[in-house]
């Protein structure tokens, strides 16, 4: 089916997101070498190139479509990637299950969503988004560190439910932008 080996039995559908995309098992990925093999793999499996091809192939091609479209999604962004390194690696994030997160983390959490409930104008909303974006690079920095460099994927885990967090509550405040955006 694919040059390289997809369907032809040299590859699986299992195999991991790394693997399938070339890359090496770490956090710090080439998104531009990530971004290449990604539209290569899509031409290879898209459904529309089996089309002359007999059910079975057309449903393995849509099998792969997808498998590639999911680990495409999963190493590009970033919390993702981290969880996936996590797991990969023994210690998923269950961020579901597990909610612990050290005390200094929730009071910030408790002072921002105060903040945003107090803030009444999109140029507070704007500079409390700066704040989060800065500690949400701080910990896309650690989380890298944690992975890339100590291999302790535990701390890696912690940091990634954090960001779970800092990413819900970048919804929120976009959510709150676009309100005051709309009532104005």
């Amino acid at each position: 089916m694919v040059s390289g080996g997809i369907g032809n039995g040299a590859l699986s559908l299992s195999i991991n997101d790394f693997a399938l995309f070339g890359l090496p098992q770490q956090f710090d990925i080439d998104s531009a070498a990530l971004d290449h093999t990604w539209k290569q793999l899509q031409k290879q499996v898209h459904p529309d190139q089996f089309s002359a091809q007999g059910a079975a192939d057309k449903r393995l091609a849509m099998q792969w479509s997808v498998r590639v479209n999911e680990a495409y999604q999963r190493l590009k962004h970033p919390v993702k990637r981290a969880a996936y390194l996590c797991e990969l690696h023994g210690v998923p994030v269950n961020a579901e299950h597990n909610t612990s997160m050290p005390s200094e983390f929730l009071i910030q959490q408790m002072q921002w969503r105060e903040e945003l409930e107090e803030s009444m104008e999109a140029r507070q909303i704007e500079q409390l988004q700066h704040q989060v974006r800065q500690e949400k690079n701080l910990l896309l920095q650690q989380c890298a560190q944690a992975i890339d460099q100590a291999s302790n994927h535990s701390l890696a885990s912690q940091k990634v439910r954090a960001l779970m967090f800092i990413e819900r509550f970048e919804h929120d405040l976009d959510n709150r932008l676009a309100h005051l955006d709309n009532i104005s």
